[in-house]
């Protein structure tokens, strides 16, 4: 199936970009009704395109967008099909799915081949017809049955390898959810940046990612039994744990375990500054305004921490540092090996780390007395994550035990979190402001703003695991 779903991409990119220059092209005219429907159709159809997600930030353009999609999931979305009967498929990002329609299912289905090739047959539908059928014998009906039940289970298992596929193309990236390391496909922890060694993904999803790597297609596991990490802990008479980052998910562990969460005051008090965090309109511009931060800090002899939130972003960081000639050292899935070694280093003046959200764990970074002088560890982080928890992982890998330091987050309108989940309210500030290039806005009531949308992503998170701890329980 890759060949065919390798054409339906292509062929829903060239659309994406077709309807975002015509929208464009409405907004460069003053049409911004008119635009609104191509812009909502190639956000509908590429959310993560990257020439409509710097369109999307620039002034006025993320109302645009709004204003339309307001209008087509009015009613229960009654004018949603209107909007999509044009593409070849459709993606809802926030609820990590994708849909084929007609003309997808069309594109796909070569000459010569049935029409419903790619389309389910109601198989209830089929045997009643077939029951009420006097003109054939009961031999013939039971041949009928089977013929009905062998096509219904090839078209099934045919459309959920072309759906995986889909998935595997439009949701799932390279170096970011995965990495490929000696022609096999690994899973990224997005927690830790870790290597998952031995972990699949389920259901074929693993079988398409490495069809579209084109690599070896492993045969798929077979899972015998589950069970859901809630009802195994519950398993125990007694429950306790240590985190220094569990005051965030407070609420959940009370649901779930009935367990208080209780802050213990630090050893020593916490002298580290934290910064108010520094919001680009771009990534690019984001990106150069860190290299500047990093040069600007290695330059006084302060040992530096970036922290990134993929395998992609470490390196696209580690080459701008090196146009820079900034010595550096890259920790990420691909060199978790060496972990130990980078972390002890990490502490000397002047040096610079680039790790994947797991630099340090279990592991303080100790300073030299000349790094202390210079001001301490300074941490910076690329992107804000989506859990508060991750971040301020981040953040305490500085200012241990008493330890001067300092952490900032640098964060752009192209950002993941803040595509999904940044508030209008926000963007209509931004736009208030026009931010020029290479502007950048510092205030308590942004940082704040930013903390709510993760704040809201965490509770969409903690509904979703819930409702299935209630499913399986039911």
């Amino acid at each position: 199936m890759r060949p065919r779903l390798q054409k339906l991409v292509d062929a829903q990119r060239k659309l994406t970009s077709d309807y975002l220059n015509e929208a464009k092209k409405l907004i460069k005219e003053n049409n911004e009704k008119e635009a609104g429907l191509p812009l909502f159709r190639s956000f509908r159809g590429l959310p993560k395109y990257k020439p409509l997600i710097k369109f999307l930030s620039e002034p006025g353009m993320r109302q645009v967008l709004q204003k339309t999609e307001n209008i087509y999931l009015q009613d229960n979305q009654k004018m949603m099909p209107e909007a999509d009967e044009t593409l070849f498929f459709t993606i809802d990002e926030k609820h990590n799915s994708i849909n084929l329609t007609e003309k997808g299912i069309d594109l796909i289905t070569q000459d010569g081949e049935d029409t419903t090739f790619f389309i389910l047959p109601d198989i209830a539908i089929e045997i009643n017809k077939l029951e009420q059928d006097t003109t054939i014998d009961e031999n013939e009906k039971l041949k009928a049955k089977d013929t009905i039940i062998q096509d219904y289970n090839i078209k099934s298992q045919r459309i959920h390898s072309v759906n995986q596929l889909l998935r595997a193309y439009c949701l799932y990236e390279k170096d970011t959810e995965y990495i490929v390391v000696d022609s096999k496909v690994k899973i990224v922890d997005e927690q830790t940046g870790r290597v998952m060694e031995g972990r699949r993904y389920a259901d074929g999803l693993h079988q398409a990612i490495e069809a579209k790597e084109n690599v070896k297609v492993e045969d798929a596991t077979q899972t015998y039994a589950t069970i859901t990490l809630q009802n195994y802990f519950r398993m125990y008479h007694k429950l306790a744990g240590m985190t220094g980052t569990a005051e965030t998910e407070a609420g959940e562990f009370w649901d779930i375990y009935k367990l208080d969460v209780v802050v213990c005051p630090t050893n020593r008090p916490i002298v580290r500054k934290d910064m108010e965090d520094k919001v680009y309109k771009t990534i690019r511009e984001k990106f150069n305004a860190v290299v500047e931060e990093v040069t600007e800090l290695t330059a006084i002899g302060r040992p530096v921490l970036v922290g990134t939130t993929s395998v992609e972003i470490s390196e696209l960081l580690s080459r701008m540092l090196k146009l820079k000639n900034i010595k550096h050292q890259v920790l990420n899935a691909k060199q978790h090996a060496k972990e130990a070694d980078v972390v002890g280093e990490a502490g000397k003046p002047g040096t610079v780390t680039i790790a994947t959200n797991m630099a340090g764990r279990g592991t303080d970074i100790k300073l030299t007395p000349e790094s202390k002088v210079a001001g301490g560890l300074a941490i910076i982080g690329t992107e804000r994550h989506e859990s508060r928890r991750v971040d301020r992982q981040l953040r305490g890998r500085s200012g241990r035990q008493g330890d001067v330091g300092s952490s900032q987050f640098f964060v752009s309108l192209e950002d993941n979190l803040m595509r999904l989940f940044g508030s209008d309210r926000m963007a209509k500030i931004m736009d208030r402001l026009g931010l020029k290039e290479g502007e950048v806005i510092q205030h308590s009531m942004i940082t704040k703003s930013i903390e709510r949308a993760q704040k809201k992503v965490e509770e969409n998170n903690f509904a979703t695991r819930k409702d299935y701890l209630n499913t399986m329980m039911s």
